[in-house]
């Protein structure tokens, strides 16, 4: 009986998590309501409050669906630029756009979750990248790099899998290589 309820509480959960990543990708943050989620997920409105306690703690869990940069930053440190250039030209040339970036877009003019995406950002992408910056200004370097990578999605949720102009993946992936290696130097010493 204990099994049966738990597969039914996680089957439950998952579904309002998806219904969630739908709805705010679609919508946003500030259109989407508890009602409407209730009734896409086909779970009562109490268990989205049980289960995530406010529609602001459900769209953080919805943000950390996405992960981190699984591989992308594992490997030898020459090759990170390269590593980058291909995570975001596999993301600017991908047939489907990220719910959850689309999510990010849709719902960053509203104030009231502006922490939970410095959050999500700072913790998937900023701070893992600095940490493996050798040198000063490690955090800047990093922010530089963030800011292209996370622009990504814009322009992939804007434009399409036609964002970059080129089918050409290989030259995207030169360029990118080249403006990440720029972005994640280590500053000459001034004299």
């Amino acid at each position: 009986m204990d099994e049966t309820r738990q597969r039914d509480r996680e089957g439950t959960r998952r579904r309002i998590l998806e219904a969630a990543r739908r709805l705010f990708a679609d919508l946003g943050y500030d259109q989407v309501t508890m009602r409407l989620i209730s009734a896409e997920a086909g779970a009562n409105i109490a268990l989205i409050n049980r289960y995530f306690g406010s529609k602001r703690e459900l769209f953080a869990e919805v943000l950390a669906m996405q992960g981190r940069f699984p591989g992308i930053l594992d490997g030898p440190q020459d090759e990170l630029p390269r590593r980058l250039a291909e995570y975001v030209a596999e993301r600017l040339f991908s047939d489907q756009g990220s719910p959850v970036v689309a999510a990010l877009i849709r719902s960053s003019g509203c104030p009231e979750i502006h922490e939970i995406i410095r959050d999500r950002v700072g913790t998937a992408i900023l701070q893992p990248l600095a940490a493996l910056l050798p040198g000063p200004d490690a955090v800047f370097r990093a922010t530089i790099a963030t800011a292209l990578i996370t622009g990504t999605g814009t322009m992939r949720q804007l434009y399409g899998p036609d964002a970059v102009g080129t089918p050409d993946r290989e030259a995207v992936i030169a360029r990118l290589t080249v403006v990440f290696e720029a972005c994640l130097a280590v500053p000459a010493p001034v004299a």
